[in-house]
């Protein structure tokens, strides 16, 4: 199932109490094997082995990510080991990344660290992807 079905209809709160409510942390004490999924936004300090799946994920200084991103924006400022599925990726000067990148727009700041490959995709590869490829 794709990042654009899994999303449910947002409820009739205000914008600010929304934000707030939909961002969930992983602390840096903190490994998660497995699957981590959510409609809203994911900051990981820590580390995560596995699949991430969410509106937006943040992959914060000192967090470690070894496996499958899919999500509609990301960021990088740690380390990253795997494929990221997302139209909008954003990598910060502290990111280390090996693996796959596949986006439609990119920001590489200077400093950052690629070993890799970061293929091109239309937006709409995103939004017909119906479950996270096989390698």
């Amino acid at each position: 199932m794709s990042f654009m079905l899994r999303r449910q209809p947002a409820a009739a709160t205000p914008d600010s109490e929304r934000s707030v409510a939909s961002v969930s942390h992983l602390g840096k004490s903190l490994t998660v094997n497995g699957v981590l999924e959510t409609n809203g936004e994911l900051h990981v300090h820590g580390t995560v082995v596995g699949q991430i799946i969410a509106d937006r994920f943040v992959l914060a200084i000192g967090g470690f990510v070894d496996g499958d991103i899919l999500a509609r924006d990301v960021r990088i400022g740690g380390k990253f080991n795997g494929r990221i599925f997302a139209p909008n990726v954003a990598l910060d000067s502290s990111a280390e990344i090996t693996g796959r990148v596949f986006h439609t727009n990119v920001t590489v700041a200077s400093g950052a660290r690629i070993d890799g490959r970061m293929p091109w995709r239309p937006v709409n590869f995103f939004e017909s992807l119906s479950h996270l490829p096989e390698e």
